[in-house]
C-alpha cells in the first residue's frame, strides 16, 4: 500500500468492513468442502531462525518440527513492527504501522477496531481468545510510554536492568511460565468440551507471553524484563555445543542507534562469554517451554478427532536478540528480532514444504478471511499466505496482481532514538533512520553476512540507492518520523501537565531511576531544552 497520509478511524472501518466493491468475490464452497476451523497460537518473543536449520539444532522443539513434518515452514516471515502492541496491531489490522498509526506500546488500535477474528463471527464462525492480545491503546507501563515519547531527549540513560538468568524448579517441573499454562488450560477445555460439539466452523486465538524475558523486581520500584528464567527440566532440551557466541564490535564501533539501544537496554557493560552463553541457553529453554504449549493444543485437538478438520497457524510478534549486537529485547531489525517464525498445517497445507518468499504479520489478515471464505478488502497491506500454502498453488493467481517482492518494518517506540524502517528484498535488507539522511543507512547481504556484522551501504550505494527509492513508493518516511515526533511531544506535554506539581518525583523514579536520581536537574533540564520550541511557540509554561 503506498502511503497517502494517516487514514482516519472512519476510512479505517470502511476498509476493513468492505466486502462489496474493492473486494475480491469468493466462489460459494462446495457441500462436500465445509469451511475449515482455524486455530492460532502467536506466542511473544520467538525468534523464527530456530524453526529451519540451522537454529533449530541449538533446543528440541518437537511440536514445531511436528507442524513443519505435516505443513510448511515459512523461511522469511517478518513482524511489521519490533515490538508488542504495534507488532500485533499490524497482524489484527492487515495494515502497515504508519497507516494504523501504532507507535509504542501505548498506541495500537482503538478497542473496537474492526478485527479478522469480528469479521470471521460475523460470518458464523464461533470465535474465542484466550491469554495475550495486546493490540489496543493504552496498556504498558507509564515508563515504557514515556521512554519512547522522550527518545528524542538529549539524554542516555539505562531503561532495564542488566539481563541476567534465573533457574527456578527442579528437573522434572515443566510448568514454569504457570500464567501461560493456564491459558493453555483454557483453549484445551475449550476445544475439547465446546469446540468439539460445534456444528459451525470455529477459529480460536491463543496468546502466549513466552519466550518473552521476565520481570526483573530486583531493579527497583519501576522494573523491567530483562530475567531468563527457567527450570532443569526445559535446560536439558538446550544443545549447550550448538549455542553460537555473538560478535560485538567495539563500542566506539557500533552504529549510533545501535549503541543507543545497547546502553538504553543495560548491556554497554562487560559480559563474560560464560554469561551470554547462559542468557541464550535460557532463552531457549524458554523456548522449549513455548513448544510444549503449541503440543498441548495440536493433543488436543488430534484426540477429539477435529486435527484433521482445522488450520493451525503458529508465529509471534516479534523476536529476541538474545544479546546478538550487543542487545538483549527487541526493538530492533536485526535478524534475532525482526524475523518471525510462520508455520501452517491443515487440510489442503502442503506437507514438508520450506516456502522462501518474504512474508510478514500482515498477510494474517487476508489469509484468515481466505479461509474463512470471506471477501478480501483490496486496500489492505497484507497478501493472504494460501497461494503459497495450497497443493493447487500453481493455478491459483490474486486479483491483487503478484505478492510484492519485499516486506516492511518500522519501529517507532523507546529504546531506539529514531524512527526506523527496514525493507527485506532478495538477499537485501535496508535499514533506514529518521528522514534518511541524518543518521546512516544500513545495507545488508544476508547471504554473504547473515549475522548483520557488515554495512555495505558504502560498498554498493547503487543498491542502497535503488532500496531507499522503492522504500520511498511504499511509505513517504520522513513525514511519518516528523508525525511521530510530534506526536511523542504532544503526548509527553499532556501527561507532564496532568502531574502537576508531582511530575519531578513521577518522572524521576521511573525505570531509569538509578541514573536519574544522579542528577535530577540535568535531565530535566535537557527535558526542558527539548520542549523549548514548543513553550515559544505555544506559550505554555510548564510547572516542574
Amino acid at each position: 500500500m503506498r502511503d497517502g497520509g494517516p487514514l482516519g478511524r472512519a476510512g479505517l472501518a470502511l476498509l476493513l468492513m468492505a466486502a462489496g466493491a474493492g473486494a475480491r468475490p469468493r466462489p460459494a464452497a462446495p457441500e462436500d468442502q465445509p469451511r475449515r476451523n482455524v486455530v492460532l497460537v502467536a506466542c511473544d518473543s520467538l525468534d523464527g531462525r530456530l524453526t529451519f536449520f540451522p537454529g533449530n539444532q541449538t533446543v528440541d522443539l518437537p511440536s514445531i518440527n511436528f507442524m513443519k513434518r505435516h505443513g510448511t515452514v515459512f523461511l522469511n516471515a517478518y513482524t511489521n513492527s519490533p515490538i508488542c502492541c504495534p507488532s500485533r496491531a499490524a497482524m489484527w489490522s492487515g495494515l502497515f504501522t504508519h497507516l494504523t498509526e501504532s507507535w509504542n506500546n501505548f498506541k495500537g488500535l482503538d478497542p473496537d477496531y474492526v478485527t479478522w477474528m469480528d469479521l470471521m463471527e460475523k460470518h458464523g464462525y464461533r470465535a474465542q481468545k484466550f491469554g495475550k492480545l495486546d493490540f489496543t491503546s493504552g496498556h504498558h507501563s507509564v515508563s515504557n510510554r514515556v521512554e519512547a515519547w522522550t527518545r528524542d531527549v538529549n539524554f542516555l540513560l539505562r531503561q532495564e536492568g542488566r539481563p541476567m538468568v534465573k533457574l527456578t524448579g527442579h528437573r522434572k517441573q515443566f510448568r514454569v511460565m504457570e500464567k501461560d499454562w493456564q491459558t493453555t488450560d483454557k483453549a484445551i477445555n475449550w476445544i475439547k468440551e465446546e469446540a468439539v460439539n460445534f456444528t459451525q466452523p470455529f477459529v480460536l486465538y491463543l496468546g502466549l507471553n513466552l519466550p518473552h524475558p521476565y520481570p526483573s523486581p530486583y531493579a527497583g520500584e519501576n522494573f523491567g524484563s530483562s530475567t531468563f528464567l527457567t527450570s532443569p527440566y526445559w535446560l536439558e532440551k538446550v544443545n549447550y555445543e550448538a549455542i553460537k557466541i555473538p560478535k560485538w564490535p567495539s563500542l566506539s564501533e557500533m552504529h549510533p542507534v545501535d549503541y543507543y539501544s545497547s546502553y538504553t537496554k543495560n548491556c554497554t557493560g562487560e559480559f563474560t562469554k560464560e554469561e551470554v552463553r547462559n542468557i541464550r541457553a535460557f532463552y531457549y529453554a524458554m523456548c522449549a517451554e513455548t513448544d510444549a504449549m503449541l503440543g498441548e493444543i495440536i493433543s488436543a485437538l488430534r484426540d477429539t478427532g477435529l486435527l484433521g478438520k482445522t488450520i493451525i497457524i503458529f508465529t509471534a510478534d516479534h523476536g529476541e536478540l538474545a544479546m546478538e549486537h550487543r542487545q538483549f529485547y527487541k526493538m530492533s531489525m536485526y535478524e534475532g528480532s525482526s524475523h518471525v517464525p510462520l508455520l501452517v498445517m491443515g487440510p489442503g497445507v502442503r506437507e514438508q514444504q520450506q516456502v522462501p518468499n518474504v512474508v510478514s504479520l500482515v498477510d494474517i489478515y487476508p489469509t484468515m478471511l481466505d479461509i474463512a471464505r470471506i471477501p478480501v478488502p483490496q486496500n489492505l497491506s497484507g497478501y493472504s499466505l494460501i497461494p503459497l500454502l495450497h497443493e493447487k498453488s500453481e493455478n491459483e493467481a490474486s486479483p491483487r496482481g503478484p505478492r510484492p517482492s519485499w516486506v516492511l518494518s518500522e519501529f517507532h517506540g523507546c529504546n531506539v532514538n529514531s524512527s526506523v524502517y527496514m525493507l527485506r528484498t532478495g538477499k537485501w535488507k535496508y535499514i533506514t533512520y529518521s528522514d534518511g539522511s541524518s543518521v546512516l543507512p544500513q545495507l545488508f547481504d544476508l547471504t554473504a553476512d547473515p549475522d548483520e556484522l557488515t554495512n555495505v551501504a558504502i560498498k554498493f550505494p547503487v543498491t542502497a540507492y535503488s532500496l531507499d527509492k522503492l522504500l520511498h513508493s511504499i511509505v513517504n518516511y520522513p513525514k511519518v518520523s516528523s508525525s511521530v515526533q510530534e506526536y511523542n511531544k504532544q503526548q509527553f506535554i499532556s501527561w507532564k501537565q496532568s502531574l502537576g506539581q508531582n511530575y519531578s518525583n513521577v518522572i524521576a523514579n521511573l525505570r531509569w531511576h538509578q541514573d536519574w536520581l544522579k542528577d535530577r536537574k540535568k535531565y530535566e533540564n535537557a527535558i526542558d531544552k527539548w520542549l523549548g520550541d514548543v513553550d515559544a511557540l505555544l506559550g505554555i509554561h510548564y510547572r516542574c
